[in-house]
């Protein structure tokens, strides 16, 4: 499959900024199933413009902005080829053995409800890994409710696991929590992902990718109940949202922050020629 992508972010401040930073994963790496055809990032204010890699592999730019400035926007745009690989992601960067993705952070730590919950599943579905991490996918599906505006990008999964609510950050991240209760290695990834219905979007996509030995990593997207197909493109994994945040960054001044974001994903078909 071949999809076109173009993310837009504009920033309005209230008060001319002085000075800005900001780090970009918005870059897509390729890998097994996965061919960056073109890709290209855009800034419309005079700055400087690096290109770097964080600790987890993560292809980053980071620009700094000398003010004043009032608005700013950042352009990513480009294609991308994809393959459905039935879950399994190979032939990434991996900068760490599965190991170091059993650590939990403040955002993912699991509390004694996503404890039993998570305990509840293997004792249903046995010592099968895989038949268990199924299952947790699709009854996160099945007990959250996809809600905007209930949570923020400081919510924790034992909090959106206690209302049951979220977006699909909410619900990568209640599944990495569940995963590290049963010792499976789970990371978060954020990307993009084509949907059937419009290819309008006012944000990227979330979900979670699991270790099983034997398999290497499997992605499982929870807020829609599948693993990762031919529709998703894969660009930064972190052990949760913060790390693999498309944009974070820092001001001095600026005042109120004004922050929207437009993304476009289509499918490119190809035509015969006549």
């Amino acid at each position: 499959m071949r999809l076109k992508l173009s993310h837009n972010t504009r920033y309005h401040y209230g008060v001319p900024v002085r000075h800005a930073m900001q780090v970009l994963r918005l870059t897509p790496r390729a890998h097994d199933g996965q061919f960056v055809r073109d890709w290209r990032i855009a800034i419309d204010a005079d700055g400087l413009l690096l290109a770097g890699e964080d600790a987890l592999g993560n292809i980053t730019r980071t620009f700094f902005i000398e003010g004043p400035v009032s608005e700013v926007n950042v352009t990513v745009s480009g294609i991308v080829d994809t393959a459905d690989t039935a879950g399994r992601v190979s032939g990434t960067r991996e900068t760490f053995p599965p190991g170091f993705w059993l650590r939990s952070s403040d955002l993912t730590r699991a509390d004694p409800a996503i404890a039993q919950f998570a305990f509840g599943l293997r004792a249903a579905e046995g010592a099968d890994s895989v038949a268990t991490l199924h299952a947790l996918m699709r009854a996160i599906q099945a007990q959250m409710r996809f809600v905007l505006g209930e949570t923020s990008m400081m919510t924790s999964a034992a909090e959106a696991w206690a209302n049951h609510s979220g977006v699909c950050q909410d619900f990568a991240q209640v599944f990495l929590s569940a995963a590290h209760v049963l010792d499976i290695p789970a990371r978060y990834v954020s990307g993009y992902y084509l949907l059937h219905e419009t290819t309008e979007q006012t944000a990227g996509h979330a979900w979670a990718e699991a270790y099983i030995e034997g398999l290497g990593w499997i992605g499982f997207d929870p807020a829609n109940g599948v693993c990762v197909d031919e529709r998703y493109v894969r660009v930064a994994i972190g052990t949760n949202a913060h790390d693999a945040a498309p944009v974070r960054g820092s001001r001095a001044g600026g005042g109120t922050e004004t922050l929207d974001v437009a993304v476009h994903v289509s499918q490119i078909i190809a035509t015969s020629a006549q």
